[in-house]
Order: C-alpha cells, then structure tokens, then sequence
C-alpha cells in the first residue's frame, strides 16, 4: 500500500472542519487528516514539512485562503495548496494570487465534493 498523505485542513468553522475530515479519511485510506481553525497558526505549521497537501477555505478570518496560500509558497512552493470554497470560480479566478492554487473545489450540497477533492489530494501526492 501506498504511504500515508498527511492534509491539513484549514477553515474557521469546526463543523465544517469536522465534516470534511471525516469524509476525506473515508474517501481514501491514505489521507490523514489535521485540522486547524486559524490560518496564521496553520501558516506556521505548515512551514515545518510536516503536512504533504493543504486543503482552505477561501472565507476566514484574519487571512484568507489565497494569503495563505501566497505565505505558504514563500517556503514551500512545490506543497499542493487545495481552495475548498463554497465562492464562485470567477470571484476566486479574478483575485490576485489565485494563480498559486494547486486546485479549487466548489463546496455543495451532497458528497460529490469530497470525492472530487480526495482524488486531487491522492493525485498530488502520486
């Protein structure tokens, strides 16, 4: 079996936090999960190379998801970065930095998401 894919997930709601992790680590034996609720706290945890794939919401409060992104990359520009946002693709395609993401992946009613978003986590780490 393939090695583990450690994946911080980023978001400042804990429900949200929990459901996407739950539905992650049920997706693929090979993610497992961390949650953080606050991006400057994830922006230096993610510095260290203990995580291998980030997934954020766009929408936080103090940074969002591409100013995460974007301070992530000051130090690890190859570590998949995933937007998981429930924002339009056109908002998120205009703003600057949004060129940074390794992904986006639109939240919505149903499981079809997480699917999505578990085979581009397991993608990036192949």
């Amino acid at each position: 079996m393939a090695s583990s894919i450690e994946v911080l997930v980023v978001d400042e709601d804990e429900d949200m936090l929990e459901l996407t992790e739950t539905f992650l680590e049920r997706e693929s034996d090979r993610i497992d999960v961390t949650t953080e609720k606050r991006p400057p706290e994830a922006a230096e945890r993610l510095v260290d190379g203990e995580f291998d794939s980030v997934v954020s919401d766009l929408r936080m409060p103090q940074m969002d998801g591409i100013e995460l992104c974007l301070e992530v990359r000051e130090h690890r520009p190859e570590l998949p970065f995933f937007l998981f946002t429930a924002a339009s693709l056109d908002d998120i395609k205009s703003t600057t930095g949004s060129e940074e993401l390794s992904a986006i992946v639109q939240k919505g009613t149903g499981t079809e998401h997480y699917t999505d978003l578990a085979e581009k986590i397991t993608t990036a780490a192949d």
